[in-house]
């Protein structure tokens, strides 16, 4: 007889066994009470079967081909948990609906539309609250030190050290907490931001965030992600481009241009890239290598260092 009287019973131990263990799993705890609602509505507190896992990840309504993939990569973690207690559950096999973890090529941002950003973030409504000014410097942050959009939006006060100039990023991804070394440029924008903050919550928000929305609350990621595409849409990007500049591309263009500055100061790449990892957050070097693109001006590098290297090997080879 199975211990479980739903399927929301069997997420709910499966999310506790597994937070206990580290796991934060916000995102995936989201998608699986998605498809415990759907499996208890459809399907009779029946073991977990490839039938209604499929049924459940076609029934999105997201345009992307890749979502379907990566909600089965989601059921196949509690279907390995379920089939410890019950027999009877089936485990979808790998790639059934295909790979959930294909690359999205990431628009790389220019230093001009980094600009409009910023610009065109001022014009948000309210028009004289504080929602315009916190997605300005929001936006800025994010370019300049290329953040997960989550770690800036649960910055506290405390966690900004303008003496030291370190942002002290506190059990984010993996459940790790780093520093964060910043420019001085970056902290005069943020020591400027928190006066104007200040002045707009002078009666007291009663939140510790470092940024905020007019609620005296921080901005959610919806929210953020909301504005940005207020944004992008201000600026005419939707109608320009068959692939959208995302909020996250600003992360991959951090990495992109620290590495072209990196080799035109001649620095030791190889060895930097160590430095960058850590910097991003990564655990594996193998994650900061993702957020690398063939932007022109990089494959320009590798161009000239190929020729190089091949004009070398004739040298060597005529010697």
């Amino acid at each position: 007889m199975s211990r479980w009287k739903s399927m929301q019973e069997r997420v709910d131990d499966y999310l506790i066994t597994r937070r206990r263990l580290g796991y934060q799993l916000k995102v995936e705890g989201d998608e699986l009470y998605r498809f415990a609602r759907f499996a208890d509505e459809h399907w009779n507190n029946k073991a977990l079967t490839i039938e209604i896992a499929v049924a459940w990840a076609n029934s999105s309504k997201k345009a992307s081909d890749i979502y379907p993939a990566r909600r089965m990569e989601t059921i196949r973690g509690l279907a390995k948990f379920c089939a410890l207690f019950e027999p009877e559950t089936q485990i979808p096999p790998p790639g059934l609906l295909g790979h959930g973890h294909r690359r999205v090529a990431p628009h790389i941002y220019t230093e001009e539309e980094l600009s409009n950003l910023m610009q065109a973030a001022i014009k948000l409504n309210p028009k004289k609250g504080i929602r315009p000014v916190t997605m300005q410097y929001l936006i800025g942050l994010l370019s300049a030190t290329g953040l997960r959009i989550s770690e800036a939006l649960r910055l506290n006060r405390s966690d900004v050290d303008f003496e030291r100039e370190l942002l002290l990023i506190r059990e984010t991804k993996f459940c790790k907490s780093r520093y964060v070394p910043l420019h001085q440029t970056t902290i005069d924008a943020l020591i400027q931001y928190g006066r104007i903050r200040d002045r707009f919550t002078s009666e007291g928000s009663g939140s510790n965030a470092f940024f905020l929305f007019d609620n005296g609350r921080s901005p959610n990621y919806r929210q953020a992600l909301y504005a940005f595409q207020s944004i992008r849409r201000q600026l005419g990007w939707d109608r320009n481009s068959e692939r959208l500049p995302r909020l996250h591309d600003l992360r991959h263009t951090f990495a992109c241009n620290r590495l072209l500055l990196w080799y035109k100061q001649g620095v030791d790449v190889n060895n930097a890239i160590l430095r960058l990892s850590v910097y991003l957050g990564h655990s594996k070097i193998s994650d900061t290598y993702w957020y690398l693109t063939a932007i022109p001006s990089l494959m320009a590098i590798a161009a000239k260092r190929f020729e190089r290297f091949t004009f070398m090997g004739k040298e060597v080879k005529h010697a």
